[in-house]
């Protein structure tokens, strides 16, 4: 038993991770990663899955940070009255 899993069960946590499920979840993540997703027949480490994940992640809140700007921007720049203005409210909503 890893020393992960004998610590959590000290610390008063009952859930026991086996190690199929901490392989099926792996399998999970690296199916929603798109770097990795073409790579499925390949064995791709754990410990990889985990670090493309969490660049992954990264990447998608660089995105959303982006969009914000340009949102802000577009918002700034546009008569609150027009329609363009109307169309991004709804698409807020």
């Amino acid at each position: 038993m890893s020393s992960r899993r004998s610590r959590s069960r000290q610390s008063g946590v009952s859930t026991e991770i086996t190690d199929a499920q901490i392989t099926d979840l792996v399998s999970k993540l690296q199916q929603l990663i798109p770097e990795l997703r073409a790579r499925r027949s390949d064995k791709v480490s754990a410990a990889k899955v985990l670090q493309e994940t969490c660049n992954y992640i990264k990447n998608l809140h660089r995105e959303v940070d982006d969009l914000s700007d340009r949102l802000s921007q577009l918002l700034a720049n546009t008569d609150s009255n027009s329609a363009q203005a109307a169309i991004i409210r709804s698409l807020l909503m």
